[in-house]
């Protein structure tokens, strides 16, 4: 992101605050070839596809590397921007944001965008802060839930950096805050304000990405850490029981993943009549594929063309204020845990 030249150094005080967000990453274009080279990382991740490598490994580059990225370059040019991927767009403004919001808090910090797929990656974004001096850094994975499949990579991901660069600096590594008052806030106030804004709907649909019902019973905490979030959030709307449910995105695969699916849900609202509905998606920071394209526009069809009414989505968080502000909070209460005797 650009800065005016030594903006944030400060001569009397040697210490530099690193802070590191990342999010998941995004392809480069929305081309079959952008979409094989950044799924091709995804999924041989073996905390995402946890799969005898001798079975995944040749099924991938065979089969799924050829017919996937063409479904999905479909998909992606409905969303995509003049400025490029949503989320790469939002997570750059998100940076620039907190980066912003972190000055006067931490007056001696700087803030650089990683993904854990694709670009800018994980080791160049530490890479930057190295070479700026950072003493001490702040990892946020803007994954508000923890899950070994998006948190836990990242953090073996910066793990694997530190090794290559040759670099060990004191790091504090925030693991989730998925019913942090902040968070929960900020969800609250974006849905009052679509209320505000469209009316509202029957019912309030939280939406979460999915994930093999198998990882959960390894003890991922990531399903219990959801509905932490889903009912903090319904709580503090004042939602009854029947005016909000969970449900579960974006399963692949003949397996069994977390349940109620978000479409099969939807069809069963859709039969009974339901009418129009809100929804939104706590687990994602920032708006991308799978808000946009699958909820917003084809969940949002589906659902109307079974007679279910309209299908509302509420943004996001992206770079709101309230989301920033709170992020900035976050990254200064654990940076002080840093400091060293002064």
């Amino acid at each position: 992101m650009p800065r005016e030249p030594g903006a944030v150094k400060d001569a009397a005080n040697p210490d530099r605050i690193g802070v590191l967000v990342a999010n998941l990453g995004t392809p480069d274009s929305p081309t079959p070839g952008a979409i094989k080279s950044f799924l091709g990382e995804f999924l041989a991740d073996p905390l995402v596809i946890d799969l005898p490598r001798w079975f995944w490994l040749p099924l991938l580059h065979a089969v799924v590397l050829n017919l996937r990225p063409r479904k999905l370059a479909l998909a992606y040019a409905k969303i995509w921007t003049e400025q490029g991927s949503p989320l790469l767009v939002q997570s750059r403004a998100q940076a620039e944001s907190l980066e912003l919001a972190l000055a006067p808090r931490l007056p001696n910090s700087r803030v650089e965008l990683g993904m854990r797929y694709g670009n800018p990656s994980l080791p160049s974004a530490l890479e930057r802060l190295r070479e700026w001096g950072a003493t001490r850094l702040v990892v946020l994975p803007l994954y508000p839930q923890y899950s070994r499949t998006t948190t836990g990579s990242t953090h073996a991901m910066v793990d694997a950096s530190f090794g290559a660069l040759g670099w060990d600096p004191p790091a504090l590594r925030l693991l989730s805050y998925h019913d942090h008052p902040g968070y929960i806030g900020a969800l609250a106030a974006s849905v009052r304000e679509h209320w505000a804004r469209r009316g509202r709907g029957s019912r309030l649909l939280m939406s979460f990405h999915g994930l093999p019902q198998r990882y959960v019973d390894a003890g991922d905490p990531y399903q219990a850490q959801c509905r932490s979030t889903a009912q903090l959030l319904a709580a503090t709307l004042d939602l009854r029981v029947e005016q909000w449910a969970i449900a579960y995105q974006s399963r692949v695969g003949a397996e069994r993943w977390l349940n109620p699916y978000t479409d099969q849900l939807l069809a069963d609202w859709a039969a009974q009549r339901v009418g129009d509905v809100d929804a939104i998606c706590p687990g994602f920071s920032a708006d991308c594929l799978e808000t946009l394209e699958e909820i917003a526009i084809r969940n949002a069809e589906d659902y109307a063309g079974l007679g279910g009414g309209e299908l509302r989505y509420v943004p996001a968080l992206n770079a709101r204020p309230d989301h920033v502000g709170f992020l900035a909070e976050l990254i200064t209460a654990r940076a002080n845990e840093l400091r060293g005797p002064r």
